[in-house]
């Protein structure tokens, strides 16, 4: 199986969201606008550790010096479990909020969400 770039990650969620039809719910779209900081958040960070390192040293008082995990790989982890965590969320609303078997319902809350109507 090819693995996908970060991009063509977010396009294939756009992709299927688009198919489930909640491409305009409230919810996919401020969840997916955080995932796609998170995704910038975690490029300039992978910059960040190709220029300085993935170790930092720290100078004590008396000179001796002590290396140490730079605070970028502790960001980056930090950063990664956030956007996985994000991308199960998506998951979900393209699954739980799918228009094509919410319109036997008409529930107004969920037209609402799903941008179908307005207050």
């Amino acid at each position: 199986m090819a693995r996908l770039t970060l991009t063509e990650q977010a396009q294939e969620i756009i992709r299927m969201a688009e198919e489930s039809g909640v491409q305009s719910n409230f919810l996919f779209l401020t969840t997916f606008k955080r995932y796609q900081v998170q995704l910038n958040i975690l490029t300039e960070l992978e910059k960040a550790m190709k220029e300085e390192g993935y170790v930092a040293e720290k100078e004590y008082v008396k000179g001796r010096k002590n290396l140490y995990e730079s605070p970028y790989v502790r960001s980056y982890n930090s950063t990664t479990d956030s956007a996985n965590k994000t991308v199960q969320t998506l998951m979900r609303i393209i699954k739980d909020f799918s228009v094509g078997e919410q319109e036997d319902a008409e529930d107004p809350l969920m037209k609402i969400l799903n941008g179908q109507q307005s207050l």
